[in-house]
């Protein structure tokens, strides 16, 4: 009942992902959500992101940003790595994965979808037949979080007591 919200693994962040891992197991395609995965709700891109995804490149990951919001949001926040995107993708619809991987042009078992929402970016994911990493959400001091991120906090206690169903591709999150 539970399992189309749970992710392969969990980390604190999409920058304590081990990447070296993840090629090793054969991943070659990054699709990564936008806000509150990369950087807060609503912000620009900052100079970190941008080499850390430009980084990514140049190790042999393909990128590329799977997004609810709209086209020059993307256009804006990827105006300095030209990172391919798509925009609102419909999620957790399967069809912007698919778009996701047709851009990519990779197979399924070679794609990992990297985003901070159960509901939406790792549901679609499962839907889609993708491995997926789900990372702790950006927060900026003093913020409030919605009833969906309790709700998500009490599913991920369920998936960690669930055995098989966690920690899929062996633990892939190293030290910050």
């Amino acid at each position: 009942m539970f399992e189309q919200f749970y992710p392969y693994e969990y980390a604190q962040s999409v920058f304590s992902i081990d990447y070296d891992k993840l090629y090793e197991l054969g991943y070659r395609g990054l699709i990564f959500d936008v806000d509150n995965t990369l950087v807060h709700h609503g912000d620009p891109s900052t100079e970190e992101v941008d080499a850390f995804l430009l980084e990514l490149q140049s190790r042999g990951f393909r990128v590329v940003l799977l997004s609810d919001n709209e086209t020059s949001r993307l256009e804006s926040f990827t105006a300095k790595t030209h990172i391919p995107f798509i925009p609102d993708a419909g999620k957790p619809s399967p069809k912007g994965y698919e778009a996701a991987l047709e851009k990519l042009g990779l197979e399924r078992s070679e794609a990992i979808v990297i985003g901070d929402q159960m509901f939406t970016d790792i549901r679609g994911a499962n839907a889609s037949g993708l491995a997926s990493i789900l990372v702790h959400y950006v927060t900026v001091p003093g913020q409030r979080i919605g009833k969906r991120r309790y709700v998500e906090k009490a599913l991920l206690v369920l998936w960690r007591k669930s055995g098989r169903l966690h920690q899929r591709l062996g633990f892939v999150e190293r030290p910050l």
